[in-house]
């Protein structure tokens, strides 16, 4: 089985391509997620032309834009970059999201140090030229920081969405797109959506309420557009819980009374923050299994993402 396809920072795989000849191997992207994601990997300042090893560079600030200057110099590499960039881009459109590698002047999705013509720090808030290119361009694909990773929450955010992304891209987006395929999918990412953000659930219900009043094409990419936007929003003990108790609600006619209990208690527990996600949620698909609701049995919440990336154990 072919990997999900996923763009990184060629030195997160261990490549010696920095500016120094070293690396920033991550064993997280290379001894797990590599298990599930393709990884296509890519060194924006090597194949610029810029060489390893190569001098240090930074981003500086001029009249006419951001700059990728040597910091022991004034040479000049923007183009350089500028000319890589519009050529590698169109070949990503099939990824389904990036892993960057921080603090670089390419590859930095934020904080990224800009300096002033004589080189001097002015502020702290850019993004490497790639980084701000490819977010840029596909504005709805899952990005994030190799170093952000460490965080649960947001290891766990952004896993959901690469896998939530690639369900649209293999089964909506393109030539698969019809009124059956888009709402199936809504179907199937309802109580995710519920559990990210109640405002834009209750917004893309009635969007997709009369599929016939413009262009479908257009329906679905305001749709995706929202999706993906309440995605990016980390959920909340409280939103978990309120996504498991509508869950609940449609198994209610087929627990026993005791099941029901049980699970109660440890959705407060969770709530509480004595138990991980997976212990009411595991306690949830038991309750599913031994009585099936087939309006359940499609749900992405239940399992967003496979098990053995154990990322509801840590959040």
């Amino acid at each position: 089985m072919t990997g999900i396809p996923v763009g990184i920072s060629t030195c997160l795989l261990g490549k010696e391509v920095r500016h120094d000849g070293g690396h920033k191997h991550s064993r997280f992207c290379t001894q797990v997620l590599s298990r599930h994601f393709e990884f296509r990997s890519i060194c924006p300042e090597l194949e610029a032309g810029l060489g390893v090893p190569r001098p240090a560079i930074h981003l500086r600030e001029y009249h006419d834009g951001l700059k990728l200057i040597e910091t022991k110099g004034t040479a000049d590499h923007t183009d350089a970059m500028q000319g890589f960039i519009d050529q590698v881009l169109p070949t990503l459109a099939d990824l389904r999201g990036y892993i960057l590698m921080a603090k670089s002047p390419s590859c930095g999705m934020e904080r990224i140090k800009v300096h002033n013509e004589d080189g001097n720090v002015t502020r702290r808030d850019g993004r490497g030229l790639f980084a701000e290119a490819l977010i840029r361009r596909y504005p709805l694909m899952p990005v994030e920081e190799e170093g952000r990773l460490n965080d649960d929450m947001l290891r766990e955010n952004f896993i959901e969405r690469v896998f939530a992304y690639d369900d649209w891209m293999q089964n909506v987006a393109g030539d698969n797109l019809t009124a059956r395929a888009l709402i199936e999918f809504h179907t199937r990412h309802k109580f995710q959506l519920l559990a990210h953000s109640e405002k834009i659930y209750r917004q893309l219900g009635p969007m997709l309420g009369d599929l016939k009043s413009e262009p479908l094409k257009d329906i679905a990419d305001r749709y995706i557009a929202s999706f993906m936007e309440a995605m990016t929003q980390r959920v909340s003990r409280g939103s978990h819980v309120n996504a498991m108790q509508h869950l609940m609600g449609y198994l209610r006619d087929s627990m026993a009374e005791e099941d029901r209990q049980v699970l109660m208690e440890q959705v407060d527990a969770y709530h509480r923050g004595e138990v991980p996600l997976v212990v009411p949620m595991t306690l949830l698909r038991m309750a599913q299994r031994r009585e099936p609701v087939d309006y359940l049995s499609s749900q992405k919440y239940l399992t967003p993402y496979p098990d053995e990336l154990g990322l509801r154990n840590r959040v």
